[in-house]
Order: C-alpha cells, then structure tokens, then sequence
C-alpha cells in the first residue's frame, strides 16, 4: 500500500507514468514504490512541488539531530547542496520555480548568484525550462552535457571514479536505493549526499564532510558547472552554473582553511 506522501506526489504529477517521467525514471519503479525513497526525495519535491516533509515525514518531519546540534552555517551550506541536488536531478515544477523567484541576495558574490538565479526563475516557463533540461542533459541520444564523474574524469561512463565512489558509501551506510539505474557519481546525487552530511542526515565528521567533498566534487563539478555557464541550450541553467561554481569555490576555499 502506498502511504500518503508518495499519493499526494503522484496526483500532483498527474499520474504514476507524468510522475516517472519528470524524474527520469521507468515508469516500473515508480509503481513499485510503497513510499518515496530517501534519495529521490529532493527529485520529487522539485518535480512536484509537493513538500519533503510531507513526501517523508519520517526523514523531515522531525529534524534528524537535535536543533543546536547542525551550526546554522552547516545548515546554510546543506540547503545550498539540496537546491543544487534539487535543480540537476529534473526540470523544476512551476511551484519550485516560484520559490527559486523568490530568493533574496545581498552584496556578497553568493547573494548576487542567488539574485541572478531567482531572476531567471521568474523569466522561464515550466515547459521551456523543461525543454532546456531534457537538451543538455538527456537529449535524443545523449544531452549536451554528461553530468557523471566518471565521465569528466575518464571520458568514459560508469569507470574506476564510480567504483571508489560505491566503495566510500558503503563506509558511510549509504545503499543504492532498489530499481534506481541512475549511476551514483550524478552530480545530483552528489550534492544530496553531501547536503545530508552537512545538514547532520548522515551525521559524521566535519573532516569525512571533507574527504567526500575533495574525492567526489571537487574534481570535476566545478568544470561541470563552467561548462553549464557556457553550453548552447543554456539560459535558466546557465544561472545554475553560475551559482554551483561560485558555491563549489566558497566549498573548496572553507575546506582548504579548515584545514
């Protein structure tokens, strides 16, 4: 029996089949969901615009570690992971896409991506940002973009990047969720991840946050998101690029002075 997260998701897409397809998987696994599963739900909030608190109540309901427990920086840094995760795993809804238009930036270089970001969601329409997702990173045959670490590493899919990448989740107790052919080094899975360990969902410590980090991401998502800024079929998500970049960089700068 299906619980009622995973029924208000489905009526909202507008059907088991609607709902498969703006998240980019057969339409088998989907129907043999009971639930949502903990690594597809960012997928579905931003395809949906149903809430994840209401997709798992369980996971989100409650917050995962007591409230003084996550740094408010921590939990600054975990909703910018979960944004990312949210905009490279599908096409956002026209509810997402409201709330994206309603971010406020400030004088810093994050605040002015955030402003630049929101502009752009209150510019496209759902079924043009829709169209530009499925050309740069699904496409008749392949997109323009491959958004997978083994390929920026290797120039070639499911590689030896993966495999270290399998090797590190299951240190960390994080399983492949059943009937998800989705490799795991998608840059969206990625940023889920890591916005579970910043926001205390994995809890671990700030210097596993940071191994993950210098493994995973910091290799080649900052190319993947250069090369979003600059790819032809780019203009919602070229503010993306230019947000994950800039958001990568201050990543990579607080890791390296952690240090």
């Amino acid at each position: 029996m299906r619980d009622a997260g995973l029924d208000r998701a489905i009526d909202a897409a507008g059907g088991i089949a609607q709902l498969a397809r703006k998240i980019g998987i057969a339409q088998p696994s989907v129907s043999n969901w009971n639930r949502v599963p903990a690594q597809r739900v960012i997928a579905v909030e931003a395809a949906t615009g149903v809430p994840r608190n209401q997709l798992r109540p369980d996971l989100y309901g409650e917050p995962a570690v007591e409230d003084d427990a996550v740094d408010p920086i921590d939990a600054a840094r975990a909703r910018e992971y979960a944004l990312l995760a949210a905009l490279l795993s599908c096409p956002p809804s026209n509810a997402f896409l409201g709330e994206i238009a309603r971010l406020r930036g400030d004088v810093t270089l994050l605040g002015r991506a955030h402003a630049a970001l929101a502009e752009a969601a209150a510019e496209v329409t759902t079924a043009g940002v829709a169209r530009e997702y499925f050309e740069l990173f699904v496409g008749l045959g392949r997109g323009e973009l491959l958004p997978y670490g083994s390929y920026y590493l290797t120039g070639f899919l499911n590689e030896r990047p993966l495999s270290r990448l399998r090797d590190d989740l299951a240190v960390l107790g994080i399983e492949r969720i059943e009937n998800n052919f989705e490799p795991e080094d998608h840059a969206a899975t990625l940023c889920e991840i890591m916005a579970g360990l910043v926001g205390g969902h994995f809890p671990t410590s700030p210097e596993v946050q940071r191994s993950f980090f210098e493994k995973h991401l910091a290799p080649w998502t900052g190319r993947l998101f250069v090369d979003m800024e600059k790819a032809a079929s780019a203009k919602f998500y070229r503010s993306v690029g230019s947000f994950g970049r800039l958001f990568l960089e201050i990543e990579a700068e607080a890791f390296t002075y952690a240090n």
